[in-house]
């Protein structure tokens, strides 16, 4: 049965979800994400009956507050959050699969806390800094911001869209503002603009400054994924770019960014196969282990 949990850390009230395995030798499996929160691991979770499995809505992400007033949230902040929560679980290194944003916060936490992360899936972390292209990726995703920050929603949410499903590098004009119709958005202005990843994350996690040293020589196991149905797009380059910088094969997950959900949040992917594969990449580790390796 899924327990729910709250933890205080500085500026934040997170809440988490420990859903109890069978097996008591298996690490614990943190999924996380952002602005994704807990709710986007259902399917993924319900594959690892035998594993225990965290799950938990980032700062300013639905069940999960704010409580010091911020409008941006950094990755140092959220890797801080995430090595709490492990420190909280109080079941040694554990394994953490992570995905978009979240990858970027996973990355952020092994280059400071490797003792806290045994195996660490990154899956298509939008790092931009490390594209050949970076400074029209980050120009392009400044205009998304800028789209929301002047028209609301709609507007920042297409060109969003519109960027993260371009294929190929980014070119210095993507051509005049897509129409939020076009994508099924709302048109209209609300006046909000409290949106967790236009308005909290976008920036300061695309443009986050990766320490790659310190995941070079990071004691844990960094395995970086990308999705077989999203080649050529923004975070599918970015994660190819990573493994390139670490030295490491990229591993290919079935489907595409996406590729784990089950119907939440209306999209649906490739879940059985996705959670076969990051199995056996788990299971490496412990294969290693056994082996003495």
């Amino acid at each position: 049965m899924t327990q729910t949990h709250t933890l205080q850390t500085p500026g934040a009230v997170l809440t988490y979800d420990v859903r109890p395995g069978t097996s008591a030798t298996e690490p614990p499996l943190l999924l996380a994400g952002s602005p994704m929160g807990a709710a986007g691991f259902g399917t993924l979770a319900g594959h690892f009956p035998d594993r225990t499995v965290v799950t938990y809505d980032p700062r300013g992400v639905e069940r999960s507050r704010r409580t010091d007033g911020a409008t941006e949230t950094t990755p140092e902040e959220h890797a801080d959050d995430l090595s709490r929560l492990i420190a909280t679980l109080d079941a040694g290194p554990a394994d953490v699969f992570a995905s978009s944003g979240g990858a970027v916060n996973a990355l952020v936490l092994v280059a400071r806390r490797a003792d806290q992360v045994r195996t660490l899936v990154a899956h298509e972390p939008p790092a931009l800094q490390l594209l050949p292209d970076r400074e029209p990726a980050l120009a392009a995703t400044r205009a998304v911001r800028a789209a929301y920050l002047d028209h609301g929603f709609g507007a920042g949410m297409a060109g969003f869209i519109r960027l993260v499903g371009h294929r190929g590098p980014v070119p210095a004009d993507l051509g005049p503002a897509p129409d939020p119709a076009a994508f099924g958005l709302p048109a209209g202005d609300d006046g909000s603009r409290d949106d967790a990843l236009l308005g909290h994350n976008l920036l300061t996690c695309t443009a986050h400054e990766h320490d790659l040293p310190a995941l070079r020589t990071a004691s844990t196991r960094v395995v970086v994924a990308v999705g077989a149905g999203s080649a050529g797009e923004l975070a599918h380059r970015c994660g190819l770019a990573l493994a390139e910088r670490l030295g490491t094969p990229p591993v290919v997950f079935p489907g595409d960014h996406a590729g784990f959900l089950g119907g939440e949040y209306g999209m649906t992917g490739e879940p059985d196969a996705f959670a076969a594969r990051l199995r056996e990449v788990l299971a490496a580790d412990r294969d290693r282990a056994v082996a003495g390796g």
